[in-house]
């Protein structure tokens, strides 16, 4: 199993539709200025969260149960700017709808920008022949309010290919969130 580098990330994008939209190089600038990085980089591809959220809350003071999750837990929100309370956390969908070849598994990592503000990124990893919108948690482990941006770098994906393909894809076990656009709650 091998680490992907940029001009096979550019080539599996343009050829394969593996990342659409795609930003063939780093996109450190926009309209309105510096931003925080997205696109192609030397052995990752650093992706964008839409401007969709969902916002944790206890205002309901439901029970987190992964088996029977109550989408009351969360506060819709559409903005350019998430606010996540303090010690608590937030889902965002990526910009980027990912097409994952059978031979490659995908690991995401946070960047360092959030990094260093306390905020993690959490998402597991994107299987060989999984697609969709990938699901983004936002942990904010401060005791303040920390700011996410829309439309911005927030993520990493490392692509490792394997030297022999699978014998058994997410599609082809029929995977609960194969194809999954927005942001996108448990499953059982």
């Amino acid at each position: 199993m091998s680490i992907k580098s940029d001009k096979w990330i550019r080539r599996m994008a343009e050829q394969h539709g593996m990342i659409e939209p795609f930003a063939p190089e780093l996109v450190r600038n926009n309209e309105h200025g510096k931003i925080v990085s997205y696109g192609t980089s030397s052995y990752g591809y650093d992706v964008r969260c839409a401007n969709e959220f969902k916002i944790f809350t206890n205002i309901n003071s439901t029970i987190v149960d992964p088996k029977d999750f109550d989408a009351r837990n969360f506060v819709d929100f559409t903005g350019d700017v998430c606010i996540i309370p303090p010690n608590s956390f937030a889902l965002a969908r990526t910009v980027e709808y990912f097409r994952i070849p059978r031979s490659v598994l995908t690991v995401c990592l946070g960047k360092s920008t959030y990094a260093r503000c306390g905020i993690i990124v959490n998402v597991t990893p994107l299987e060989p022949e999984w697609e969709g919108h990938v699901t983004l948690e936002f942990s904010n482990t401060t005791p303040l309010p920390a700011k996410i941006y829309a439309n911005e770098g927030v993520a990493q994906m490392l692509f490792f290919e394997s030297d022999e393909v699978c014998e058994t894809s997410y599609k082809d076990r029929g995977g609960k969130y194969f194809g999954q656009t927005g942001v996108t709650l448990p499953k059982i």
